[in-house]
C-alpha cells in the first residue's frame, strides 16, 4: 500500500515536471500554446495512470507553479480558470477510467471526452465568475471560442497522443487494456 503510494507520487511529480516544461516547445507563444495545449497531456496521463485525486492535485497545482515560476500563463484569470479546468480534466478522467469496465481505446475515448467537456464547463464558469457578465467580461462567444474553437488543434493532439502513449505502455504491460479485474491483476503484480 505504502509502496503504491509512493510510485503514484513519484509518477505525479514527474507528470508535474513534464507539464512545466512542456510549454516551452511551443516556445511560450501564448497563441499557440492556447491552440496546442501541451499542459493538458500529462494531466490526462496522469489521471489515467495514477487515478482521479493524483490527476486532480497535478492539474490544480501545474498552471500556478508555471505561472509563478514563468509569468506564463498570467495568474488573472489564465493560471487561476487553468488550475480548476486542468484539475477537472485530470479527476474525470482518472474516476471514469477507474470505474469503467473495461480499459480499451473505446473507453479510454469516452473517458477523454468526458473529461474535455466537464473541464471546459469548470473553466467557463470559473472565467464567468472571475470577469463577470456584460460587453467587457466573459461572454458567450468568448466562451464558445476559448473552449472549443481555438482549441481543435489541442484536442486533435490529444486524441491521437494519449491513445498511443497508452497504447505503449500497455505493450510493456505498465498499464494493461482489458478487462478492469485483467488490469487490476497487473497493477498488482507489478506494485
Amino acid at each position: 500500500m505504502i509502496k503504491k503510494r509512493i510510485n503514484k507520487t513519484a509518477l505525479g511529480a514527474m507528470f508535474l515536471a513534464v507539464g512545466i516544461v512542456l510549454p516551452f516547445f511551443t516556445g511560450q507563444i501564448p497563441q499557440i500554446g492556447s491552440m496546442l495545449l501541451p499542459m493538458h497531456i500529462p494531466v490526462f496521463l496522469c489521471g489515467l495512470i495514477c487515478g482521479g485525486r493524483y490527476g486532480a492535485a497535478v492539474g490544480f497545482i501545474m498552471p500556478l507553479m508555471r505561472s509563478f515560476l514563468f509569468g506564463m500563463p498570467p495568474i488573472f484569470p489564465t493560471a487561476i480558470a487553468m488550475a480548476f479546468e486542468l484539475s477537472a480534466y485530470g479527476f474525470i478522467v482518472g474516476f471514469a477510467y477507474e470505474k469503467a469496465r473495461w480499459h480499451c481505446i473505446k473507453s479510454l475515448y469516452r473517458c477523454m471526452i468526458a473529461a474535455m467537456l466537464g473541464g471546459r464547463a469548470i473553466w467557463g464558469i470559473v472565467m464567468l465568475v472571475l470577469l463577470g457578465i456584460g460587453t467587457e467580461g466573459f461572454t458567450a462567444a468568448a466562451f464558445i471560442s476559448g473552449a472549443f474553437l481555438n482549441a481543435v488543434p489541442g484536442i486533435i493532439l490529444q486524441f491521437i497522443m494519449i491513445p498511443g502513449i497508452m497504447l505503449a505502455l500497455d505493450k510493456t504491460h505498465l498499464v494493461p487494456f482489458g478487462k478492469n479485474e485483467k488490469a487490476k491483476f497487473y497493477k498488482n503484480a507489478t506494485d
